[in-house]
């Protein structure tokens, strides 16, 4: 009993001597019990959620909360929608490794021609040179070092203004065939026909017609010259096709070699021809096609000729033959 009253005493004057250490040492002290149990709580707290079991794929604690208050199920749907539409947009553009590709995508050879046709735009500026592609490129937002992708150069600029303006004829002529087969428009005579299609083609170098003795050079190159013949080729036989000529004997080559020495020799002239809206030009025009209907005329003229003078002579040889009794049977 005394010893437990002693130890009683003994509790009593620890306490009274802590007091008084922590009255001396004033709000430090204090201050410095706060924290260290401010410290310590939560790592007690992350202590005993350590020993809870982890899911990896599930919702976290906070999605769980919302998933309580019915509010959850509605963010992962918009969440699931956005990742939706994220992929329809990239699936515009690329669709899968097996080589189709979607709406955007757009190949060399198309940028190329897009970059090709804006610079035709500032030829009159440029000329047709490398810096009129170098323009084209940067007005459309390309870095002008672009023009480097044209391995010929100007002459990729002349051959692609040439082919552009041989399909703007054929459809032009395509569009005439069409209202003739409705009933819409009369069919032209043949020498009107072609006379009206060269017009039309050659008015299509008016707005560049100061540059273009520079493209018939640059069209005259060797290298040149295959692609060149290519088109011209094409531009007199859309022509002839159109102009209603089906023949597959020699008259096919004898009509396109006179059209193409036509349009070359009108060329020529037109770019020497300072007459108001190229009136000698298509005077000259006309003359010349009037020349080749008449040696169309000549020629069957002289085929008939040929043919009328060859029975003429068989017919003679078989007369001499009765005459001397050759004939005769024996």
């Amino acid at each position: 009993m005394a010893a437990l009253l002693r130890g009683v005493r003994s509790g009593r004057i620890l306490r009274a001597f802590s007091s008084v250490v922590l009255q001396a040492a004033g709000p430090q002290c204090s201050a410095a019990g706060r924290g260290f149990r401010c410290a310590a709580w939560p790592r007690l707290h992350s202590d005993s959620r350590s020993h809870e079991p982890v899911s990896t794929s599930g919702p976290s604690s906070a999605d769980h909360q919302h998933y309580q208050d019915g509010s959850a199920p509605q963010d992962t749907t918009a969440r699931e929608a956005a990742a939706g539409r994220e992929e329809a947009q990239s699936s515009t553009s690329y669709q899968d490794q097996g080589g189709e590709h979607g709406e955007d995508y757009e190949t060399e050879e198309q940028l190329q021609a897009r970059i090709l046709t804006t610079a035709v735009g500032f030829v009159p500026q440029h000329g047709w040179s490398v810096e009129a592609i170098a323009a084209g490129a940067e007005s459309l937002g390309l870095s002008p070092a672009s023009a480097g992708m044209f391995n010929n150069g100007a002459g990729d600029l002349v051959l692609h203004f040439v082919s552009h303006c041989n399909s703007q004829l054929t459809e032009i002529l395509a569009e005439e065939h069409k209202q003739i087969q409705l009933g819409q428009a009369e069919s032209k005579k043949t020498s009107q026909f072609l006379r009206d299609a060269v017009e039309t083609r050659l008015r299509m170098l008016i707005p560049y017609i100061d540059t273009w003795p520079q493209a018939m050079s640059i069209l005259l190159l060797p290298h040149n010259i295959p692609e060149s013949l290519k088109h011209l080729s094409s531009l007199v036989d859309d022509i002839w096709f159109y102009a209603g000529d089906r023949s597959t004997d020699m008259n096919w080559y004898t009509k396109r070699a006179a059209l193409t020495g036509i349009y070359n020799t009108t060329e020529l002239v037109m770019v020497q021809d300072s007459s108001p809206d190229f009136q000698d030009t298509w005077t000259f025009l006309d003359s010349r096609i009037q020349d080749a209907v008449n040696m169309a005329k000549s020629a069957k003229q002289v085929q008939s000729t040929g043919e009328a003078v060859v029975q003429g002579l068989m017919g003679a040889a078989v007369t001499l033959k009765n005459l001397t009794g050759m004939n005769q049977r024996r």
